[in-house]
């Protein structure tokens, strides 16, 4: 069967895509910039990329036209567009067009389950969109509806996660006793696929969850027996919707936008309601909530974790044609190079550089780098808490704290990354290695800054002493630091201890 995949770079598509090509379908996967589209060798050669943006209806003239089946995994929730709304309707509206010049004969949506009277915007924004599908000729819809969704990586699992972790005692709103029916992503991946050319599933709506129905509150606690913590809740009528959405947004990994979307929807409940229930067109045990929370820590110990919400550009600032910064400019820039001669394994360097931030650290002074994440956090940036898809893995594409990963070339032996932190500027962190006629190698470290007017300049030359401690000292340690003995793992106070001794 031939699929068009759409999101097929988000949180969702990474895990559908493999699954459906095992199964053998032909797959078509729409992404914006095919250059920040990165596949493993097992999937490279079984599919193919197409290049098209939903909200320019232009560039959709050339998508195939013989697709069979559609994914529609595309959302602004989690974006900067505070006409999200509008977004999403244009983006649904150009898809359908789309879709009326296929031969396609089903699009399947994954929604949010949406069944109070008054929904918020978020949910509303949902619902129209299944309206707008809807409205192909020759394609019926599919929809499965769902709650929040619990896996590595999931938006909703790494917020619940962060609360807990860094909490002890929290203050929370009322809608923390509002009841939700979450759902593993390994089940929403069986529905996904089981859905897919089902005679049964054509023209309807599900909503789909697992076992248990449970307050937040109720998941907070549960999340945090399982982890062997002891966490207290206290209720309080006094925090807006706004203030809940700033100190959401303060204390987690998540974005304001976000953070606000989803303290609106949490006013309404999101349960299953029995008609609608998928059980008597699919029966399939889902796992229960503690089921799914220790799977998806146990992808997070194994170093598994296949996607991430913060994959997606809307998790910080970068415009959509970032890969045009690919390389850094030649003119108009201020700089801090370092270089660093060594006769250490290349290969133990270069793992120290390609592990580089999230609990690894920056090498050096890691309270400036918290504080610069907790002052970027409070002007509206995306702050550290990101943190990093993997511990010691990169690829193009992938945030790395209030950074995003432009080139990830282990075969060059080059890492660029691009800041997403607010800036009176554009700035640039370029890792690379060299070899020596001598047999040696050079580790060459490179921070560019192009300024934006008279605040850039100030900005940079105020931190020009910093930049002395900071950037000398982590291209030392990167040389120096020994190669955690288990992969994935951060050095230990012992490994820091005892760095190898530096030549040249």
């Amino acid at each position: 069967m031939k699929i068009l995949l759409t999101g097929a770079n988000g949180y969702i598509g990474q895990r559908l895509l493999p699954l459906l090509v095992e199964a053998g379908h032909e797959v078509v996967c729409l992404v914006r910039d095919p250059r920040r589209f990165e596949l493993p060798e097992s999937l490279r050669a079984k599919i193919t990329v197409a290049q098209g943006d939903l909200l320019q209806p232009e560039s959709l003239q050339d998508l195939p036209l013989d697709v069979e089946v559609a994914y529609y995994l595309v959302h602004s929730m989690s974006g900067h567009d505070k006409n999200f709304f509008d977004s999403e309707q244009r983006s649904a509206q150009n898809f359908t067009e789309y879709i009326n010049r296929t031969t396609a004969r089903q699009v399947i949506y994954l929604s949010g389950i949406a069944n109070d009277a008054s929904l918020s915007t978020h949910l509303r924004s949902r619902r129209s969109v299944e309206r707008v599908l809807d409205e192909a000729e020759h394609a019926a819809l599919t929809v499965l509806r769902a709650s929040i969704i619990i896996g590595s990586g999931s938006a909703s699992f790494e917020i619940i996660r962060d609360l807990v972790e860094k909490l002890p005692v929290m203050v929370t709103p009322r809608w923390l006793n509002s009841r939700c029916q979450p759902i593993g992503i390994r089940d929403v991946m069986y529905y996904l696929t089981h859905v897919l050319g089902n005679p049964a599933c054509l023209g309807r709506s599900f909503d789909i969850g697992g076992p248990d129905v449970l307050t937040y509150r109720e998941m907070l606690l549960q999340l945090a027996k399982a982890r062997g913590y002891r966490r207290y809740i206290f209720t309080v009528p006094v925090l807006t919707p706004r203030l809940s959405s700033w100190w959401l947004y303060l204390v987690t990994s998540t974005t304001f936008s976000l953070a606000q979307s989803l303290v609106e929807s949490l006013r309404n409940d999101t349960v299953v309601d029995p008609k609608r229930s998928i059980d008597e067109v699919l029966p399939h045990e889902c796992m229960n909530y503690q089921d799914a929370v220790q799977l998806a820590f146990q992808r997070i110990d194994q170093n598994e974790v296949v996607s991430s919400w913060s994959d997606a550009l809307s998790s910080g600032v970068m415009p959509r044609n970032y890969m045009d910064h690919i390389q850094i400019p030649q003119h108009g820039l201020l700089q801090d190079r370092q270089s660093l001669r060594f006769t250490r394994d290349p290969k133990e360097v270069l793992q120290n550089v390609w592990s580089i931030g999230g609990d690894r650290g920056w090498y050096k002074v890691d309270w400036l780098w918290r504080v610069r994440g907790l002052l970027d956090k409070l002007v509206g940036g995306v702050g550290l808490r990101r943190g990093r898809r993997s511990p010691t893995k990169l690829r193009a594409g992938d945030p790395l704290d209030f950074w995003r990963v432009l080139v990830a070339d282990k075969s060059a032996r080059r890492l660029l990354l691009y800041a997403e932190m607010k800036l009176p500027g554009e700035a640039w962190l370029q890792f690379r290695i060299l070899d020596n006629e001598d047999g040696s190698h050079t580790l060459e470290q490179l921070a560019a800054f192009r300024p934006e007017g008279l605040a850039g300049r100030l900005y940079w030359y105020s931190l020009v002493p910093f930049h002395f401690v900071i950037f000398k000292g982590m291209i030392e340690n990167i040389v120096q630091y020994e190669v955690p003995s288990a992969p994935g793992s951060a050095p230990t106070e012992q490994q820091q201890a005892r760095p190898r001794p530096v030549t040249g």
